[in-house]
């Protein structure tokens, strides 16, 4: 689809001019708008269907903008003979860097191997050699000695090397891929497919003793609206088991917490991912280099308090995290003074009733009922294939559902080398990878405005661009998913907020009033998602 011709599905007024085509009778409606519902209606709207995606907060506002960043195949899956997960999660990845380059990017690893470390060293060679062979062109692994980790890893301890390794996997923005397969899959539509924000379904309707659509509340209007559909899917992720419940008592979702801490670049210099054991339970544990910060994750603990209430590292896991930094890079001498962020996420993990959390399996599965599908677990990776197989069940439900192709692509192709005014080709990677049919215009709309934010990647014509074309309905919409500022700057970018006000209020059609009352609301929002936690 060229970006000659380009028109944003989220332009000023689009909220209004959407809600005015809702009721139809569509032949799916998705609830959930993260990475799964977002791939199950880009591979929908590209088999020709009418879509209807709606999340009752903002896209991606969940778990899929608080993942571990990482677009992998899970080499630790191979421990539990995971196989088919494995390759199947190397595939896409290879996949997603062939599509989305500048927003899925390739990552080394280092896997450093010490005295009294399990599995042992020949183990690890083996299951590296599987690993790096599972998918084409995946690339090799290679062996380090102490000199080469020396090298490419400075601060990490030696002390007990026994043998490290280095392979190639790859990270990404998690929120702005959601994002991007939605504006993809809903231009792809024709006007066949609507992604709404904010819009909360507060009811399942019946018909014949089986779901045939839904009631929905417009949180920004206050507007209620019952709309119908041959299939109805259910992609709220740890969620699943509240919508399922209204038609099904048994809980089958088992949420578990990952939470991540951010270090200063400058504090903490790693340049490619550093995988290693805790000292405490052997737990994989990585640092790796993002956004131009660095990211330390993750833990794997039950989430036992509400899934509404916005997720926040405890003490206990901040400690767990940042004892393994300490620990593997005792040269750096880390405190919790240099942790500038957090970050933590709900996991959908089906319940087997393990004891240990992280031997729960990270596989995806499929659960039909009369009118609804279920569709939860799985990883960010394999969000492709997820959705081909949730479409692939709705077909053996509802014939009028076409079964999808395997090989379906999900985003439009760009070439990331194609230049965009007078701008490095590493922005113009990364704005092709971000916004793919829109980057020129996102450069066009404000040539003033191609600046870098201090600290962060970001120009200030990509903010005043994502106010005005991508769906932003509250301040932390911008500042916590369209961008990570409220991660990447130790302040949340609260200094940036005058400069913001007078770029983007009049687009938001904010008046003084609301504009404080935003800034409350993220400000808010931010302390708890991503500050440090209480009497820690």
């Amino acid at each position: 689809m060229s970006y000659k011709k380009y028109k944003s599905p989220w332009m000023p007024s689009w909220r209004e001019n959407t809600w005015d085509k809702v009721d139809q009778k569509w032949d799916l409606i998705i609830i959930g708008g993260g990475i799964s519902g977002a791939g199950i209606l880009a591979v929908a709207a590209r088999s020709g269907l009418r879509v209807l995606l709606l999340e009752q907060a903002d896209f991606a506002s969940g778990t899929s903008s608080r993942s571990s960043k990482m677009v992998h195949g899970g080499l630790r899956y191979l421990k539990r003979m995971q196989i088919k997960l494995t390759r199947e999660s190397v595939q896409e990845r290879q996949y997603l860097l062939q599509t989305a380059p500048g927003l899925v990017e390739p990552l080394g690893f280092i896997y450093p191997v010490y005295e009294g470390n399990r599995p042992s060293p020949w183990l690890i060679e083996v299951g590296l050699g599987i690993y790096t062979h599972l998918a084409p062109d995946a690339g090799h692994y290679r062996r380090l000695d102490s000199v080469d980790i020396g090298m490419m890893a400075p601060g990490l301890k030696t002390r007990g090397l026994v043998r490290g390794f280095h392979y190639t996997d790859a990270q990404t923005d998690d929120a702005r891929l959601v994002l991007r397969v939605l504006h993809d899959g809903v231009r792809a539509a024709n006007g066949c497919a609507l992604a709404l924000n904010y819009t909360r379904v507060v009811d399942l309707l019946r018909a014949r003793k089986r779901v045939a659509g839904v009631r929905i509340h417009d949180k920004v209007t206050g507007r209620t609206l019952d709309v119908l559909a041959e299939l109805v899917i259910n992609a709220t992720g740890a969620w699943a088991d509240k919508l399922r419940g209204k038609i099904h008592p048994k809980k089958r979702i088992r949420p578990l917490r990952g939470s991540h801490l951010f270090f200063s670049f400058n504090r903490f210099p790693v340049y490619q991912a550093i995988a290693f054991s805790h000292p405490d339970d052997g737990r994989p544990v990585f640092v790796f280099p993002w956004e131009g910060v660095t990211l330390a994750g993750t833990t794997d603990v039950d989430h036992r308090l509400p899934l509404d209430s916005e997720p926040s590292i405890s003490a206990e896991e901040a400690d767990y995290l940042l004892q393994a930094v300490k620990t593997h890079f005792p040269e750096l001498e880390l405190t919790k003074d240099d942790v500038i962020s957090t970050q933590a996420g709900v996991r959908p993990v089906v319940d087997t009733g393990k004891t240990d959390p992280s031997a729960e399996s990270r596989d995806h599965i499929v659960w039909p009922e009369p009118g609804l599908l279920t569709v939860t677990g799985g990883k960010l990776t394999t969000f492709r294939l997820i959705a081909v197989d949730a479409l692939k069940e709705a077909h053996g439900i509802n014939k009028k559902i076409p079964a999808p192709d395997a090989d379906i692509q999900i985003m439009d192709s760009f070439n990331a080398h194609q230049s965009i005014s007078c701008l490095d080709h590493v922005t113009v990677r990364r704005l092709w990878g971000r916004y793919g049919a829109a980057a020129p215009r996102v450069v066009d709309s404000s040539p003033e405005l191609l600046t870098t934010i201090t600290g962060t990647p970001y120009l200030w014509a990509e903010l005043v661009w994502s106010a005005r074309n991508e769906a932003v309905n509250h301040l932390d919409d911008l500042l916590l998913r369209r961008f990570r500022l409220g991660i990447l700057l130790p302040d949340g970018g609260q200094s940036l907020l005058p400069r913001l006000k007078s770029l983007i209020q009049g687009d938001l059609r904010w008046e003084d009033a609301r504009w404080a009352e935003e800034v409350e609301r993220y400000l808010d929002i931010w302390r708890v998602a991503h500050g440090l936690p209480l009497n820690w």
